[in-house]
Formats: C-alpha cells, sequence, structure tokens
C-alpha cells in the first residue's frame, strides 16, 4: 500500500508541474498581444513560412511574396517582395492609380497617441532596382482612418521613399508634406538599416528619431499626427499603424525589395 500511495503521489505531483508549466507558456504567448501598449516586443527574420502572425496580408497579394535564403542579413532565411502591375490597385485622393505589396502589422500592436516604441528593420534594393520617377513607399506609419482615403485624404503621417534614386523621409499632415531627411546616392545592392523612434501626437510633445545605417538622420520635436476631430475626420483616440513593402503609383514593370530582422519594442516614459 506505501509503495502504491507513493507512486500515486508522484504522479500527481508531476501532473501539478507540468500544468504549472503549461500555464506558464500560454502566458508568455499571450502576454504582447492582450496589453501590447503596457511592454511590447516583437521580432521577426523571416526565417520560414508561413507568415508571422505579427501581420496582416489584406494589402498584398500572396504570390508578391517568397521566404528565400539567396539574399539574407542574419540566419537563414529573408523576405523577398515583388509588386506587379495591378497588385492590390486602387485609387489615389491625387486621382492616380496604385499598386502595392505591404506587410500590414496586426492591429493588436498599433500605437496609440502619446505611446512611445521603437521599430527597426533591414531592406535590401537589388541591383536592378529601377530607378524612376514614379512614386514610392516603402515604409510607413498611418494613423487610423474609419474610411481609407477619407480623413484629410489619409496620407501616411511618416514615410520612408524611394523616388528616382533618391531616398526621402516625409512626413504629410492634411496636404501638406515635409521632408525630414533626403540622400541621393547608389542605394541598391546593399542591405539599409532603418531604425525609428517615434511618439504620436498631435500637440507639441511629439518626436522622430531615425537612423540609417548607425547614423542619426532625424531629430524631430512636435506635432507628428493630425488633430483628431470632425474636420480632419480622424477618430478620437485613435491608432497609428505600420507597413513595409512596396506601394507606387501605377507602373507596368514589377519591382522586389528584400527584408529582414524586423523588432518592434515599446518605450518607456522619458526614453524618447
Amino acid at each position: 500500500m506505501n509503495d502504491h500511495f507513493r507512486l500515486a503521489k508522484s504522479l500527481h505531483c508531476l501532473a501539478v508541474a507540468l500544468s504549472l508549466v503549461a500555464v506558464s507558456n500560454a502566458q508568455t504567448i499571450e502576454s504582447p498581444a492582450k496589453s501590447p501598449s503596457k511592454s511590447l516586443e516583437l521580432y521577426d527574420g523571416f526565417e520560414n513560412a508561413p507568415l508571422s502572425s505579427i501581420w496582416e496580408t489584406r494589402r498584398l497579394v500572396p504570390s508578391a511574396i517568397e521566404f528565400e535564403n539567396s539574399v539574407v542579413l542574419k540566419g537563414k532565411g529573408a523576405l523577398k517582395v515583388t509588386v506587379h502591375n495591378f497588385d492590390k490597385k486602387a485609387v489615389h485622393p491625387d486621382g492616380n492609380y496604385t499598386e502595392r505589396d505591404e506587410l500590414l502589422e496586426a492591429e493588436q500592436y498599433n500605437a496609440r497617441e502619446n505611446e512611445s516604441s521603437e521599430h527597426s528593420f533591414n531592406m535590401f534594393i537589388p541591383a536592378d532596382f529601377p530607378i524612376v520617377p514614379t512614386r514610392l513607399v516603402i515604409a510607413q506609419w498611418k494613423q487610423f482612418c474609419p474610411e481609407e482615403n477619407k480623413c484629410a485624404k489619409a496620407h501616411p503621417v511618416l514615410a520612408i521613399r524611394y523616388v528616382g534614386g533618391v531616398l526621402r523621409i516625409t512626413q504629410t499632415f492634411g496636404q501638406t508634406t515635409k521632408v525630414l531627411f533626403e540622400q541621393k546616392g547608389e542605394f541598391r545592392n546593399r542591405w539599409l538599416n532603418f531604425r525609428f523612434q517615434v511618439r504620436f501626437s498631435s500637440k507639441d510633445n511629439g518626436r522622430i528619431k531615425a537612423w540609417m545605417d548607425g547614423k542619426q538622420v532625424v531629430d524631430y520635436t512636435g506635432a507628428t499626427a493630425n488633430p483628431e476631430n470632425a474636420e480632419t475626420e480622424f477618430p478620437n483616440q485613435g491608432r497609428f499603424y505600420f507597413k513595409m513593402g512596396l506601394y507606387r503609383d501605377g507602373m507596368a514593370e514589377p519591382m522586389t525589395i528584400y527584408i529582414d530582422e524586423y523588432r518592434k519594442k515599446s518605450l518607456r516614459e522619458g526614453d524618447l
């Protein structure tokens, strides 16, 4: 009887221990999604399919992305994104038609006004990438609008643009665009590292700090978001979401870009 009792007691203790491990793992997995504003740390190395749940795919066609291992910054894989004519075709507020293939940040990870966060990601522009005057955005932060392209025409409040061989970081409110950084040069055939620290606010406490290849290129203080009111039509207590890939005015020739080592994390008050 004593042996049976000891065996039963040991099995009970083992079951309790395994259940505690399961609960701990579940909390580790779920806690970032439940309260991203408190403590958020995301990472995607694009090592293999399928695409991480960090991203939504309604801004791309499935055939536009490919996990590959020939152009890689770190690890064994990277994401190849190719936009073709008429991919996700839409009409831009200026009347031109646009096409895109972009990774869209899942809604639960969107920033709220006055929250501070840091994004870093790496992009490789191939040597044969077309140098053309066509409007092209490779990364952007947008202020959420309940109706697409309605609120003050809903331009990205912060964007990286690559047009005609010139790389720009721009800020847009309403119909006014400000260039925060501009550089002309040969950006193809090498990995570019981008790091942004941002706090979106329609007040003067907004912040944008940006680095490219380890060198700081933007240090901006001031409004970083549209006012949230009936005139602009942006909702009160709105949110800000991130996209990256290829978004351009329509053209026949395809474009390809590679993405690797994406990170996003919350910044504590005082860090920015």
